[in-house]
């Protein structure tokens, strides 16, 4: 890869895992992070390598994008508001920090021309619920049933077009549920404060019956870094993959993962009952399973399965918080 590049939510989740690999790799890494969802904290002991810029800017308002992209030949563009639940009751958030984020970031990149290959994390929602599991990265019509899922999908369409418009090339990934430690939201973290709020009873919203593929960060970024130099050497103008695990757990089997973590194994589960047949809100999709074949034929599959991945991050959250 380019020995410079540019992490757009580097202090998220995802991509503050990201800048360290990247870092550790020999690149040199500028984040540009706006710090709604990101923390400061996710990259404090990367702040001595000399080889990272960290900049607070917004990418809904860019003040310093074009000097920032000035020399980078590669964007990952990981920064977006990541909480699906949030789209029923706040849909112009995904709006905002998703789609005009994303087209501020391109019509930049169309600009400065410095940028040859943008690398995107979607996600497995913009597929809403397939007929053919696991689904395949090319299965239509692509029917997302959240804001979140849409505004993803509207970004890949803004990426594509403007590489096949603007000479860019485009690679997208389209992640299942990314668990590790940094994680700030999701399922794991949610039980972990029910069950410390109430050892006894653990309120679990839906009928407990919703599977899904869960997938450790340092696969999800093993897989990212691996497909990332793989498309570099080839001449493809878009490339999409799907990244995830091989397999599916869940909620209820997730719930007895962290209440065992939690050495609270006779916790009680009260299920809410859901909407819509059982799901925990509006626009959770209920069952997703990727395929991941293609990822496999590239040569690489990943190290840990959905339980093993949510098992671990239990025990890693519950280490750094005590």
């Amino acid at each position: 890869m380019p020995k410079k590049v540019l992490v757009t939510g580097g202090a998220g989740f995802i991509g503050s895992h990201l800048t360290e690999r990247l870092l550790k790799e020999g690149y040199s890494v500028t984040v540009i992070d706006n710090f709604s969802s990101g923390k400061q904290e996710n990259l404090y002991r990367l702040l001595k390598n000399p080889r990272l810029r960290i900049i607070n800017d917004d990418l809904k308002k860019p003040i310093r994008l074009r000097k920032i992209l000035n020399d980078c030949e590669i964007v990952f563009h990981f920064a977006a508001n990541p909480q699906v639940k949030l789209g029923e009751t706040e849909p112009r958030t995904h709006f905002d920090e998703n789609i005009l984020a994303t087209f501020n970031l391109l019509d930049t990149v169309r600009k400065e021309k410095s940028v040859k290959v943008i690398v995107f994390a979607s996600t497995s929602t913009v597929y809403g619920e397939p007929k053919i599991m696991p689904t395949p990265e090319d299965y239509g019509p692509l029917i997302p049933i959240s804001t979140y899922g849409a505004s993803k999908l509207g970004c890949e369409a803004l990426i594509t077009s403007y590489a096949y418009t603007f000479g860019s090339r485009a690679l997208i990934f389209r992640l299942a549920n990314i668990v590790g430690p940094k994680s700030t939201h999701g399922v794991i973290i949610d039980f972990i404060d029910k069950i410390r709020n109430n050892p006894k009873t653990l309120e679990i919203l839906g009928d407990g019956t919703q599977t899904k593929s869960y997938l450790y960060i340092t696969d999800c970024i093993d897989a990212i870094i691996y497909v990332t130099r793989k498309f570099l050497k080839d001449k493809e103008k878009v490339e999409i993959y799907n990244i995830g695990s091989e397999d599916q757990i869940t909620v209820k089997d997730i719930a007895r993962i962290v209440a065992e973590e939690m050495k609270t194994p006779h916790v009680k589960l009260n299920f809410t009952g859901g909407v819509d047949g059982g799901r925990g809100w509006k626009g959770d999709v209920k069952i997703m399973n990727l395929s991941i074949e293609k990822l496999r034929r590239s040569g690489w599959a990943p190290k840990h399965n959905s339980a093993k991945a949510v098992r671990l991050t239990a025990k890693l959250i519950l280490k750094s918080s005590n």
